[in-house]
């Protein structure tokens, strides 16, 4: 059964295909993805040392050597991109309106138990494998790029599948509880940046809103109040005993 977050990566996929159809885009979301690959694999890393177990230790090294490799590859894409870049651009909107990658932004190492960090690091991998297939099949234009998600596809498979068995090894009798909380977790937060998007869309209408809507009748207002006033200087009365100097 599909994950939630798979089925609404499969319902954009026309916009994955716009994303990825442009080539300046495409550029921003591979050196992304190299940003992101190299901070996961540098706090994996980090988990290694703290781990108490063994194997832990074995299996969180090569997936962090396999993170950094990740982050190679797509700096190596990305820079071979932009050699091969026209001097003008080929969109008129060069953001990335849609996630990337694991998520491994919301990894948190210190004073994670195992079996937490194991189940973060399962849910972010699944959803990480039907990203990235996804990604595979927009790019098919490309054999360069398709070649490299075809790739890190294989180790994400590997890194979700361990995760889970080590996951069930140390806890066994709660592993599927800690799944569930990952994956609400990570809906949580997915949740929370949609939140702030559609918040700050918002707050831009509604300001907008009130510059046209509720400024113009205050504008319009004090130019009628301004054409009542008498042009020129206006004479105090001779029996006012105010001080012309004082401030009240």
């Amino acid at each position: 059964m599909a994950s939630p977050g798979a089925l609404i990566d499969r319902a954009l996929r026309p916009v994955h295909q716009w994303v990825w159809g442009d080539f300046d885009r495409r550029v921003r979301k591979l050196i992304a993805f190299g940003e992101v690959e190299g901070d996961g694999g540098r706090d994996i890393l980090r988990a290694a040392e703290l781990t108490p177990d063994p194997l832990l230790r074995r299996l969180y090294l090569a997936h962090a050597i396999d993170e950094l490799h990740h982050a190679d590859l797509f700096r190596q894409r990305s820079a071979a991109l932009l050699r091969t870049r026209s001097t003008r651009s080929s969109g008129l909107f060069n953001a990335t309106p849609l996630p990337g990658g694991h998520g491994l932004d919301d990894l948190t190492i210190e004073g994670e138990p195992d079996h937490r960090l194991l189940a973060f690091l399962h849910v972010a991998e699944k959803a990480a494998a039907g990203r990235f297939a996804i990604y595979r099949e927009v790019v098919g234009d490309d054999p360069s790029t398709c070649a490299i998600f075809e790739e890190i596809l294989r180790d994400e498979v590997f890194h979700m599948n361990y995760t889970y068995t080590q996951l069930a090894r140390i806890a066994p009798a709660t592993y599927r509880r800690h799944v569930w909380r990952a994956r609400a977790s990570r809906l949580w937060k997915r949740y929370l940046r949609v939140a702030a998007v559609i918040a700050a869309v918002s707050g831009t209408v509604m300001l907008t809103l009130q510059y046209f809507v509720l400024i113009p009748p205050f504008a319009w207002m004090a130019k009628r109040a301004a054409r009542r006033e008498r042009p020129g200087w206006i004479p105090i009365p001779a029996d006012r005993i105010e001080s012309p100097t004082s401030q009240y």
